[in-house]
């Protein structure tokens, strides 16, 4: 099996099963993104501990395309329960891969099954779908810091 044949396999187990998709609560920062190129929404909430460094719980609800649902339930499998600098590292990796149109090592430590999503990279039109999640999750975790 080619290796981007395995990769759409995961992308479509991502969409077809999506992991930790449902808004919960309670929660202490929420953003709401929106591609209005394609329509795609995402709806992030956040749960950080008492100190503000680790991610207690993430949750979302979305809509969209098979790569926006996807990379929505392989963030949320990358990062609930991490610290935050587990979150930064993650999240920095994914937008430098998808930055890359393809040219790019992944560090599966980081990315777990997001590696599925370099050869989204390739694809302009495609990077802000797979980008939604994480760019709401960074600005929920700013809310819920808040000011910490």
């Amino acid at each position: 099996m080619q290796l981007s044949n395995m990769y759409q396999e995961v992308i479509l187990d991502h969409y077809k099963t999506p992991r930790g998709k449902g808004l919960q609560s309670p929660f202490g920062g929420e953003a709401h993104h929106v591609n209005p190129t394609c329509g795609d929404e995402i709806t992030v909430r956040v749960l950080l501990s008492d100190d503000g460094k680790f991610i207690k719980k993430i949750s979302y609800d979305s809509t969209g395309c098979s790569i926006s649902q996807a990379s929505a339930s392989i963030m949320f499998e990358q990062v609930d329960g991490k610290s935050l600098d587990d979150f930064n590292k993650s999240s920095d990796e994914f937008l430098a891969m998808m930055q890359s149109k393809g040219n790019f090592e992944p560090n599966e430590d980081l990315l777990g099954d997001g590696i599925s999503m370099i050869g989204v990279a390739q694809y302009p039109a495609r990077i802000k779908c797979a980008l939604l999640s994480w760019m709401a999750a960074k600005d929920a975790i700013i809310r819920a810091n808040g000011d910490k």
